[in-house]
C-alpha cells in the first residue's frame, strides 16, 4: 500500500550509511548504562542496558521494521513530542532510535473502498488543513486542537495512537469513527485491528511491529469534536467529546476522551438518542432532548458511587463539563 504525498524538502544530515540501501545509521557515545525502553500503547517496557545509543533513519516502512527486528530495544520515533519529553525528564533512556520521519509512504493518504487510508506519519498540522477537514472534519478539528504550532508541526497520528495518552485529542475521534489500524510486521506481514482494541489493551503491538496506516470510513455526514482544557488557548484536554452521525445505519456514535485511560463509548446513550432522530426529515431535536443526551453520556462515563456516598466536587464538575460538551457536540452535528 502506497499513499500519495508530495514530500517536503528533506534536511541534510551528515551521517554514514548502513549497507542496507536507503537507511542511515548514526552511533552515539556511552549512555551511562541506563536501560532502554520500547514505547507502545501500553506504556514503557524496560529492556537490558546497552553501552551505545544509535539512530537509524529508514526510508521505507519495511526498512523500519527490519531495523526494529535487528535491535529490539530500539524505540520508533516520529515527531517525538511525547518521547523526548520523557527523555528530558529522565524517565526514558532508549538504547536506540528508529526515526520514521523520512518514510514518505506513511505521510499522506489515499482513498480505498469507501475509506480513507491515512498514513501514520501524518502530522497534526497536515490533518488540520481545509482539504483534510473536508474529508474527515472531526479528525481535522482534533488535530487543530492538539497544541501550539510546534507540537502540531511535529506530532503525528501514529504517535498519538501508539503513545495512547488519555489526553490524546485524535483518540476519541478515531474511536467514534470505529477506525482500524494497519500494522506492519517482519517479513512484509500486515494485519488489521480496531483502534479501540489497541487503546483498551485487548490487542498489542508485537515485536518489531509498527502502525503503518489508519483506515477510517468515509461517512459523508456531520461529525464534531469539542474539548475543554481548563485554560485559554491550546492545552491538554480535561475532557473531550467526539460525535459522529451515521445516516446510512441511522446511528449516532459518541466517544469521550481524557477522563479515563482510554476513550469511552456510551453505547446506550447512542442508541437512545438515535431512536429520537427523524433520519428522513430535518434531524432536529428539542433542546430538552439534547440536554438529556448530555446528562446520559456524562452519567454513563462518570457513574454515581454505590450507596449514599456523593461524588467529590471536582468529579461532579467534570461530569457537568462532559454533559455540556456532549450536548453541544450533538447539537452542532444535527444543525
Amino acid at each position: 500500500m502506497r499513499a500519495s504525498w508530495t514530500p517536503a524538502s528533506d534536511r541534510s544530515e551528515d551521517v554514514p550509511e548502513l549497507p542496507r540501501p536507503g537507511c542511515e545509521h548514526v552511533r552515539y557515545g556511552n549512555t551511562g548504562g541506563q536501560p532502554g525502553h520500547r514505547e507502545g500503547a501500553a506504556g514503557l517496557t524496560t529492556h537490558a542496558p546497552q553501552a551505545a545509543q544509535s539512530v537509524t533513519l529508514p526510508a521505507s516502512l519495511d526498512e523500519a521494521v527490519a531495523a526494529l527486528t535487528a535491535m529490539p530495544a530500539a524505540v520508533p520515533v516520529a515527531g517525538g513530542t511525547d518521547l523526548m519529553a520523557a527523555v528530558n525528564k529522565g524517565r526514558l533512556r532508549p538504547a536506540g532510535l528508529v526515526g520514521l520521519g523520512r518514510i514518505n509512504e506513511i505521510r499522506g493518504w489515499q482513498y480505498q473502498d469507501g475509506h480513507a487510508l491515512l498514513g501514520a506519519g501524518l502530522t497534526h498540522s497536515r490533518m488540520g488543513r481545509p482539504d483534510f477537514a473536508a474529508l474527515i472534519p472531526a479528525l481535522a478539528a482534533s488535530a487543530r486542537a492538539a497544541g501550539p504550532p510546534q507540537i502540531r508541526n511535529a506530532g503525528t497520528l501514529g504517535g498519538n495512537i501508539a503513545t495512547a495518552a488519555p489526553t490524546g485529542d485524535t483518540l476519541p475521534v478515531l474511536a467514534a469513527l470505529e477506525a482500524d489500524l494497519v500494522i506492519a510486521g517482519p517479513d512484509g506481514a500486515t494485519r488489521e485491528i480496531p483502534v479501540s482494541h489497541l487503546l483498551a489493551g485487548r490487542e498489542m503491538l508485537g515485536p518489531a511491529e509498527l502502525i503503518g496506516f489508519v483506515r477510517v470510513p468515509l461517512l459523508h455526514a456531520p461529525q464534531v469534536f469539542l474539548k475543554a482544557t481548563g485554560r485559554t488557548g491550546p492545552g491538554r484536554a480535561t475532557a473531550s467529546v467526539a460525535v459522529v452521525l451515521d445516516p446510512a445505519r441511522r446511528g449516532v456514535r459518541c466517544a469521550v476522551g481524557a477522563i479515563a485511560p482510554m476513550p469511552l463509548r456510551p453505547l446506550e446513550a447512542e442508541r437512545w438518542i438515535a431512536s429520537l432522530i427523524d433520519w428522513d426529515g430535518e434531524r432536529g431535536l428539542a433542546p430538552e432532548a439534547l440536554a438529556a443526551f448530555g446528562e446520559y453520556v456524562a452519567a454513563a462515563c462518570i457513574p454515581d458511587q454505590e450507596g449514599d456516598e456523593q461524588l467529590p466536587p471536582a468529579v461532579l464538575h467534570l461530569r457537568r463539563v462532559v454533559a455540556a460538551l456532549a450536548r453541544r457536540a450533538l447539537g452542532r452535528a444535527l444543525s
